[in-house]
């Protein structure tokens, strides 16, 4: 069984009820655990629960971290 676990995360909101999460997480397992990123994308319920619509994750690695903000940034 994967546990996850939020280290650290950031959002902001857009729109009216949308936001994106950025986050480090941690998935830990019986013989060890993995970091990565999570980039997520979800929203609000009227109540002001989060909804999660979709998440992309990258490996915790320093290449493919500059590789995905430089594409970003230049788009």
């Amino acid at each position: 069984m994967v546990e996850f676990h939020t280290v650290k995360a950031d959002e902001v909101r857009f729109g009216k009820n949308n936001f994106i999460e950025v986050a480090r997480k941690k998935a830990v397992v019986e013989d060890g655990e993995n970091e990565f990123i999570a980039i997520s994308r979800g929203f609000f319920l009227p109540d002001g629960t989060k909804r999660f619509k979709k998440s992309l994750a990258i490996p915790d690695e320093k290449e493919i971290k500059e590789f995905v903000s430089e594409k970003i940034m230049e788009l």
